[in-house]
């Protein structure tokens, strides 16, 4: 084979590696050649890619997914290569957000990164030395809240929902709702993939129905990826969803929330506002608060858990749902 030939096979071979998914079920042949062909400007068959990845795999932690059809090629776990390199900033931040995400995120999404990771961490480790060095020593991250236990998500279940919402396609699951005792078929429209703390959210509609509902990834126990295409809502958009508070559990609705809050609240609120649309004004110990809030179940959680620092003034109902919270958990001590 010509030295010209050798190069291009060689850089070929080079694009298909660094297109290789970390993870099951992985990228067809087909899609690589398709992929070679039409941003890489290969001229490549899906035979001649087949044989390039069965030649890789004898070399590279690669391997075939051939559990089912069609058979998927992906990186074999912790060895995934990084075909570029970082520099110590880099590796520093990298680190700190892996101690950060590693909280936060259920184990197959950190997957994934882990040999970002990885590599950051033997960066790091070769010039101990350094001032970045020792930086990633002296910083740390603290939640503003509880701090729970990710919820386990299955790492094929999170794979498929991600393989629908990337190709647009409807997926079959298996899901126990919360005031269900058993598991039940649901045909789901993947419209989005959002992280609320460290619990994955699929947002989705279900059948040929229109509303648009929360599904929880940990709560499905199997996901099989469907032919069909999803069908959107009209009008339907990421941002336009969480900026109806339904992330917050409410109804996309807003009430203007008036309150008296202790001098430490309202000082906290002052630097942190609850609102854009948001107002305080110090009253002797106290501060009174009106902001435009979403309202919701995370709205009541919160102001239930300022305990005595605060005091809800208006609206009435909110004020009344309140005072019987407090009442019901104050008879839970008696």
């Amino acid at each position: 084979m010509p030295k010209s030939s050798n190069q291009l096979a060689l850089a070929r071979q080079w694009e298909m590696l660094k297109k290789l998914p970390c993870r099951g079920p992985g990228i067809t042949a087909g899609e690589l050649a398709s992929y070679l062909r039409e941003e890489k400007q290969f001229e490549v068959s899906k035979r001649t890619v087949e044989r390039d990845l069965i030649e890789l795999a004898a070399t590279f932690g690669i391997r075939c997914n051939d559990s089912s059809m069609p058979y998927g090629w992906h990186w074999l776990p912790g060895k995934q290569c990084d075909f570029t390199s970082i520099d110590l900033a880099d590796a520093m931040s990298l680190v700190l957000a892996g101690d950060v995400l590693a909280k936060l995120l259920p184990s197959p999404m950190l997957t994934a990164l882990q040999p970002k990771f990885a590599l950051a961490r033997s960066k790091l480790a070769a010039v101990e030395t350094h001032r970045y060095a020792r930086w990633a020593d002296k910083v740390r991250h603290v939640p503003t809240s509880m701090s729970f236990v990710p919820p386990k998500v299955d790492a094929q279940v999170l794979a498929t929902v991600q393989e629908a919402l990337l190709q647009e396609r409807q997926v079959l699951v298996v899901y126990t709702a919360p005031s269900d005792k058993k598991a039940g078929e649901i045909t789901l429209h993947p419209l989005s993939l959002i992280l609320r703390g460290s619990t994955p959210y699929l947002v989705a509609t279900a059948y040929d129905y229109h509303d648009v509902r929360l599904y929880a990834i940990h709560r499905m126990k199997a996901a099989t990826l469907s032919e069909r295409r999803m069908v959107p809502p009209r009008h339907y958009t990421t941002d336009g969803y969480l900026a109806s508070g339904a992330m917050q559990f409410g109804h996309g609705k807003t009430i203007r929330l008036k309150a008296w809050v202790s001098n430490e609240l309202g000082i906290y609120l002052a630097e942190a506002p609850l609102a854009e649309a948001q107002t305080i004004k110090a009253k002797g110990a106290r501060h009174l608060v009106t902001a435009v809030v979403a309202n919701s179940w995370q709205l009541r959680w919160w102001i239930l858990s300022q305990g005595a620092g605060i005091t809800v003034i208006s609206p009435a109902h909110l004020k009344t749902e309140i005072t019987d919270t407090l009442k019901s958990a104050a008879g839970n001590y008696k």
